[in-house]
């Protein structure tokens, strides 16, 4: 699988990324087993891309990749992790279940840290995590209520550790695109993750923030690309999610009526959904997570699959997606995909 590199840095990444939150126990426990294996399946696959967080799991993500990765040649993959939240030791939440999302013990407690004390004792924490000797990308991660701290302390910090060696790259990763734009704007970063806000669903960050990573040079690793789930199967359940809550039941029609034209030219709405963001000009990976082998397969053979080109403008004829997007023409990214 072809890699590219971020920005003006050294460290490349491959077109299908693995997203580590759901190996983190996010919404529902993955045993050890499953867990390793969805990695192992995803080097099957050629990706060599792994991002995670201390937050997934409070830890568990960190360590089970670096279990998986045991072993492999270290220069062949990059791994990406987060800053912004250090794990501190809490006995109170012994037998109590953490409540942000992830099915573990709450024997951690997050506690947001944005200083550049706190982005090196993270960065330490997750080293022994992984037990890596090195972090190839790092993310500060989520600084919505932190901007004055994170771009006056964090990313200082940062930048001197890039250019000491220590990491190889340096970055922002959120779920919103405008404070992504000023890290773009404001500051050196090599990468930024956009996590939901480019999608077949929602492209809000495709009239200014995008534009602006290609004038900077910044790459773009396009995570939640299926919205949190509700763009994740060909058949929409009812425990569907989109951003983390239920899909509302407008939303869930949409997605419908968006199923009923890929169906038409025998495409699959995950796909679809990769094939999308994919393709825009300053993305250079997709982030997808998976909780088993079989879903790590899956998402890697879809990624491959030529998405029929009378697709986009039917989509686009229906109202489903708004006209002017940077679209496949005969699956132009298929091409930058296969190295």
């Amino acid at each position: 699988m072809k890699s590219d590199r971020l920005g003006g840095s050294e460290v490349s990444v491959s077109a299908l990324g693995f997203g580590g939150s759901v190996i983190g126990n996010l919404y529902r426990a993955v045993d050890e087993d499953t867990a390793l294996g969805a990695v192992d399946a995803a080097w099957g696959a050629g990706i060599r891309y792994f991002d995670t967080a201390p937050h997934y799991g409070l830890g568990l993500a960190e360590r089970r990749l670096g279990r998986a990765l045991t072993g492999r040649p270290r220069d062949e993959f990059a791994v990406s992790t987060k800053v912004g939240r250090l794990l501190v030791p809490d006995p109170r939440g012994a037998g109590m279940q953490d409540d942000a999302g992830f099915e573990v013990p709450a024997d951690h407690r997050r506690v947001w840290d944005f200083s550049a004390d706190g982005v090196r004792r993270s960065l330490d924490d997750s080293l022994r995590r992984l037990g890596l000797d090195r972090i190839d990308l790092v993310l500060i991660h989520d600084p919505d209520d932190h901007w004055a701290q994170a771009v006056s302390e964090a990313y200082p910090a940062l930048h001197e550790l890039r250019a000491q060696g220590v990491i190889g790259a340096i970055g922002v990763g959120m779920n919103q695109w405008q404070m992504l734009e000023r890290f773009v704007a404001e500051t050196d970063v090599d990468a930024v993750l956009l996590a939901g806000r480019y999608t077949l669903l929602e492209q809000s960050a495709v009239d200014s923030m995008l534009p602006a990573c290609l004038r900077r040079n910044v790459s773009v690793l396009a995570a939640g690309v299926f919205n949190g789930g509700v763009l994740a199967t060909d058949e929409l359940g009812p425990e569907a999610m989109y951003d983390y809550a239920p899909a509302a039941p407008e939303l869930r029609a949409r997605v419908a009526r968006m199923a009923e034209v890929i169906h038409r030219h025998g495409a699959s709405v995950p796909q679809v959904a990769m094939a999308f963001a994919a393709e825009h000009p300053a993305v250079v990976s997709v982030v997808v997570g998976a909780r088993s082998a079989a879903e790590v397969r899956g998402n890697a053979e879809l990624f491959d699959r030529p998405v029929p080109a009378k697709l986009w403008g039917d989509l686009i004829a229906a109202g489903l997606l708004r006209p002017g997007l940077p679209l496949p023409t005969g699956y132009r990214a298929r091409s930058r995909h296969r190295g």
